[in-house]
């Protein structure tokens, strides 16, 4: 199954958080906290790098604020390997959660201090849990004010926390904005999109489903898709958070130890690349 889409580049994203930063945790852990857990994010980042290292494939990696704040040389260790850095959010909270104020406030403040680490121009944003649905919409129209290029935050498909199942599935220009939208891939499967490019959904799916899938993307509609990856999906080990729901559990939980060889094998099936590098548009 070797190099099946060679003849697009697909877009490879990171998204750094910690694992007790994810938005399933949330009703459990305060972001005050976050200092009082053991981090693990260094470690499972580091495996991550090595991997792309190996196949000499580059990336985007959003960042969360807050550890860039506290391993500013790993970011500076990313950057300088040639992948691209984009913002996260800060406080990652979910932007319907915001205020257009605050908002601003939090994805300033992570963007500026990326910008001070890698001596570089942040051009992409993307959402904690792809929290740019219907409802807000105007967070666009903030991320144009602040410089930003490019958005890689909507999900065209239906979710309890997050999508908008009507929108494009494929890379499109925000007029209004002057922005370009990067949505994460879906499958059209009897007229619904289905998700099938990273995160959960890479881990509940057996590898051969996922593979055709985006196989399907690459050669019948002959478009790149957009995969997404969090380091704590690498790592099975990572200390179990207590007092969570039954779904969020399993959402977060699934299929832990078969992620890394997962994702080995895409990296062997597929070529990839970072966003600035597959699209002038925002160079």
């Amino acid at each position: 199954m070797a190099n099946i889409g060679s003849a697009i580049t697909n877009y490879l994203t990171i998204d750094i958080e910690d694992y007790f930063q994810v938005s399933a945790f949330e009703t459990v852990i305060d972001p005050l906290s976050w200092d009082n857990f053991p981090s693990r994010v260094v470690r499972n980042t580091l495996v991550i790098l090595e991997l792309l290292e190996d196949r000499g494939v580059k990336a985007t990696f959003f960042i969360v604020g807050w550890i860039a704040d506290r391993y500013p040389w790993l970011v500076r260790k990313i950057s300088n390997r040639n992948h691209e850095i984009g913002c996260h959010g800060y406080w990652h909270k979910k932007v319907y959660d915001l205020t257009p104020e605050t908002f601003r406030q939090d994805t300033y403040r992570c963007k500026s201090r990326l910008e001070d680490i890698t001596g570089k121009p942040i051009k992409g944003y993307r959402a904690p849990s792809y929290s740019i649905t219907r409802k807000s919409l105007w967070a666009l129209d903030v991320l144009a004010e602040l410089g930003f290029k490019y958005d890689s935050s909507i999900f065209p498909t239906y979710h309890d926390n997050y999508g908008i199942p009507d929108a494009p599935r494929f890379e499109y220009k925000l007029k209004k904005q002057r922005m370009m939208e990067y949505p994460i891939s879906t499958a059209k499967v009897m007229g619904r999109n289905i998700p099938i490019s990273g995160g959960g959904y890479f881990r509940l799916f057996p590898y051969i489903v996922t593979h055709n899938a985006l196989k399907r993307i690459n050669t019948i509609e002959k478009q790149p898709f957009v995969f997404y990856l969090h380091p704590w999906e690498l790592d099975p080990e990572q200390p179990r958070v207590r007092h969570v729901g039954v779904l969020s559990r399993f959402r977060h939980y699934v299929n832990l130890n078969t992620t890394k060889h997962k994702f080995e094998k895409l990296l062997y099936d597929f070529r990839f690349g970072k966003f600035s590098k597959a699209n002038n548009n925002i160079e």
